[in-house]
């Protein structure tokens, strides 16, 4: 019995320093992804408590000093006292998000309650609160109660008792079905701080020291219990202040949890373990504690990668796993400009090997005409002032007078060079995207063989090339679907449980930290494109005011209102090249004129980088420029309004 009763103990001590470390890592997570919302703010209070009260009891429990295990029991307290007051406090905080703010009275209480609870922290060095440390009775060493015990225990119990009530209200707020679940969820967790920090210890001794079995299996259980349910309790607080979906909430928190709690748990489980052994076997371990513990993480840590893509498929994806799985092979899969451009460069160093020739290139064909994109070798095959000209001339003719053809259709010469068009089929049409050359050893064509491995190489680069247009058409619709994704993720977010009053809220666009670059993507765009005809800025309101001018066209009416912000930027008097016309300057021509950011620069004369800077400088002035029209539409909206108020009263 004795040894069981031991190993209860051992247990006990491990669950309890399991506690600190799974509180201490959620107090972390709060503080990390959602401190700017007050109900996370509020149970990172909570959290500290807990953290404060599990390591005091795991460490008074370990030390052999009985001064020093007075000095933790009574460190442990420090948590004790003020969780009656963090609990009312988150209360408060999720009674004002679920729609029932307090108008004065409740946050009031919410004050007197620290208050108290730090009156009672001015008697913790006295004897008052807690006497001295009492040793010889009972399983366990504890603090002796003393009358003000009693006392705090009654503020313990009605102040969580007006807490529970507080949740309660809270709980027939909230609406849909996932709501009322997870606030379940959060009243059955809300017990884990509340059961599990009391020393209840104090009141119970006689019992404990008569049953001393049966305590420590209680105490095993009650640690147990408490862990899970307080995970409980932080799965409910973590989608509070957050505007992800509930997939990236979930394996955020669940891959925090096996890094950390459970990570730093099991080492601490193994390497408590080995020592106890180690002492009852009489066998030296402290060289083997550190490498025990560096392969625990390093076992830990290996097994959550491998298994973490596993678990993400199967608990977090639910039906949208197919389509979820298909994004994340495009993440894995995305073909960069470097990627592109080491595949082009292999392709080309294949191409100089098969034909045994010293260079070759890439060309694409642009708006502004022909473009090296890649070369490999010493020769440069644009030298000379005409060369451009020269080879839109060959692809003006293609197979015309001045091309030599080598005997296959789709290779011809130009120069030193061979040459091969580049071309993509669609719609049933062939468009050509550049050419790809090598160099000409001599003026024999090349064999057979040379010629079918050239065009081979020639088709892999083109559906590589074909391959980036698709993603990059991809990105283009992500960037113009992005700022609707996150103001619906944020309305669902803040939905949760404020329900109606959020949906029937107007947009705050002016407040959205991404308005400069909406401002940026719709001036890109300026003379027309997805960034502009799609653009979040054609929800404001001086946007829809500027339809009735421009014949209900709304990407003429925004075009308008950048032009016009544009405008305000502009310094008085006539159009200069100095510096306080740098900022509209810069926008004149790179998004009036469509002029190219080197051309800008040294018409400006200053360094692209500090264009660049500059450039975003402008940009935040014309956001500021909307800023003021929105709002001065917005003001004019109220008093019209006001106005056929007054008017409709008067008859």
């Amino acid at each position: 019995m004795d040894a069981l009763i031991t190993g209860l103990r051992t247990l006990n001590q491990l669950l309890t320093a399991g506690i600190a470390i799974t509180a201490f890592s959620l107090l972390l997570y709060a503080l990390t992804f959602n401190l700017q919302d007050r109900v996370a703010r509020s149970f990172a209070i909570i959290l500290l408590c807990v953290v404060v009260v599990a390591v005091g009891d795991a460490i008074g429990s370990n030390t052999d000093s009985l001064a020093e295990m007075e000095l933790w029991l009574r460190f442990q307290w420090l948590g004790i006292i003020f969780l009656p007051a963090a609990y009312v406090h988150f209360s408060d905080a999720l009674l004002a998000t679920t729609g029932r703010p307090s108008r004065g009275r409740r946050r009031r209480m919410v004050r007197l309650v620290y208050l108290f609870s730090f009156a009672f922290l001015l008697t913790l060095p006295t004897l008052w609160l807690v006497g001295p440390l009492v040793q010889d009775v009972g399983p366990a060493p504890h603090l002796q109660r003393t009358w003000l015990t009693w006392v705090f225990a009654a503020f313990y119990v009605l102040v969580i008792g007006w807490a529970g009530v507080n949740f309660w209200r809270s709980y027939q707020r909230t609406v849909t079905s996932t709501s009322r679940r997870r606030m379940r969820y959060l009243l059955t967790g809300a017990l884990a701080p509340a059961l599990g920090s009391y020393p209840f210890l104090l009141f119970g001794s006689g019992f404990a020291t008569q049953h001393p079995f049966f305590f420590w299996l209680a105490a095993s259980l009650s640690n147990l219990l408490v862990s899970v349910l307080l995970i409980l309790m932080a799965y409910s607080v973590a989608f509070f202040g957050v505007a992800w979906p509930d997939r990236v909430v979930k394996r955020r928190l669940f891959k925090w949890l096996m890094r950390g709690p459970v990570t730093a748990s099991t080492v601490l489980a193994v390497t408590t373990i080995v020592r106890r052994a180690s002492e009852a076997l009489g066998v030296r371990y402290d060289s083997a504690i550190p490498v025990l513990m560096v392969a625990t993480v390093l076992i830990m840590e290996h097994l959550i990668t491998l298994i973490a893509p596993l678990w993400e498929r199967w608990l977090f994806h639910g039906g949208d796993r197919a389509n979820l799985q298909l994004i994340q092979n495009l993440e894995e899969r995305l073909l960069t400009s470097g990627d592109l451009r080491e595949f082009l460069e292999s392709v080309l160093a294949a191409i100089c090997d098969r034909l045994q020739v010293s260079s070759a290139f890439f060309v694409g064909l642009g708006p502004e005409g022909p473009e090296m994109l890649l070369t490999v070798g010493n020769k440069n095959p644009f030298e000379g002032e005409n060369a451009h000209v020269d080879l839109l001339k060959v692809v003006s003719h293609n197979g015309g007078a001045g091309v030599k053809r080598a005997g296959y259709e789709q290779l011809f010469t130009w120069k030193d060079y061979w040459l091969v068009p580049l071309s993509e089929n669609g719609n049933g049409e062939a468009k050509l995207m550049g050419f790809l050359g090598a160099a000409r050893n001599s003026l024999d064509s090349p064999d057979k063989e040379q010629v079918e491995a050239l065009l081979l190489l020639a088709h892999r680069a083109v559906l590589a090339l074909k391959d980036r247009q698709m993603q990059q058409q991809v990105f283009t619709s992500l960037e113009v679907l992005t700022p609707q994704v996150d103001l619906i993720q944020r309305l669902r977010a803040a939905a949760r449980y404020e329900g109606a009053e959020v949906l029937a809220a107007p947009e705050r666009l002016l407040e959205d930290k991404n308005l400069s670059k909406w401002v940026k993507d719709a001036l890109s765009h300026y003379w027309g494109g997805p960034k502009l005809s799609q653009s979040p800025l054609l929800r404001l309101q001086v946007v829809q005011h500027a339809l009735k001018i421009h014949e209900d066209n709304p990407t003429n009416a925004l075009r308008a209102i950048l032009h016009e912000a544009i405008e305000k930027v502009r310094p008085e008097g006539e159009r200069r090249f100095t510096g306080e016309w740098i900022l509209y300057n810069i926008l004149e021509m790179k998004f009036m004129e469509g002029r190219k950011v080197r051309e800008i620069a040294m018409r400006l004369a200053m360094s692209e980088a500090d264009l660049y800077r500059k450039q975003r400088v402008a940009i935040e002035s014309v956001a500021k420029a909307i800023k003021e029209m929105e709002h001065t539409a917005r003001e004019e909206q109220i008093i019209d309004k006001k106005k056929r108020e007054v008017f409709t009263q008067s008859f």
